[in-house]
């Protein structure tokens, strides 16, 4: 029986492109002053990651020089986002769900906080755990461990809900927790995790079983 539900912020509560080009406008300015190692097509690859990867690992996977991630972050670890915007149409659906609820969310702490508070969530959910990279070496994985010792759930007690199979889906999976890969970009196959679907009108069956 599902007792409670771990869930990503970023394309899993609200999708990360509504906001996405003005929100990182200034890194993708930064990206062009250091273009000159990439190509135009991987430069492009780079700018449209930054909505569903953190920056830290976009700088790396493209090979951007230290500099550039040393600017990149003492931007991002400032930047808030001011202004109110939508979770996905169907999140009332999993936030009207009555069970408790994790959010666990990688990024900039400020940034991610002013992020949860825009879209009006903060109150849905028992525990909120933001894992900044700049401050921590500590993982989903490890966070998920940590909800499972102070909250005292088992593994088959828990559903991890995200969009990136590899991060909460991969760290749940090797925690032995179900998953739920919610894939409204179209960006995986079904029958790669436990559940998948586009919303959420699946978990209301999940969490009557």
């Amino acid at each position: 029986m599902i007792k409670a539900l771990i869930i990503d912020l970023d394309n899993t509560v609200y999708p990360a492109k509504s906001i996405g080009e003005e929100l990182f406008q200034p890194i993708i300015s930064l990206m062009d002053e250091y273009k000159e190692s990439l190509s135009t097509e991987d430069l492009d690859k780079a700018k449209q990651e930054l909505t569903r990867t953190p920056f830290q690992k976009v700088a790396d996977k493209f090979g951007f020089p230290e500099e550039f991630k040393k600017k990149g972050v003492e931007i991002l670890k400032h930047r808030k986002y001011d202004k109110p915007f939508d979770a996905y149409p169907d999140y009332p659906t999993l936030a009207g769900l009555n069970i408790d609820k994790f959010l666990v969310t990688f990024g900039f702490v400020t940034l991610q906080n002013s992020k949860i508070d825009q879209l009006g969530v903060r109150g849905h959910f028992k525990k909120i755990y933001i894992v900044d990279p700049e401050e921590t070496h500590e993982t989903k994985k490890e966070v998920f461990q940590k909800i499972m010792d102070e909250f005292g759930y088992k593994p088959e007690e828990l559903l991890a809900i995200g969009d990136d199979m590899e991060s909460e889906i991969k760290a749940a999976k090797a925690l032995g927790i179900p998953t739920y890969l919610f894939d409204a970009e179209n960006r995986y196959q079904p029958g790669e995790t436990d559940y998948y679907a586009k919303d959420y009108q699946l978990l209301k069956g999940l969490l009557k079983q």
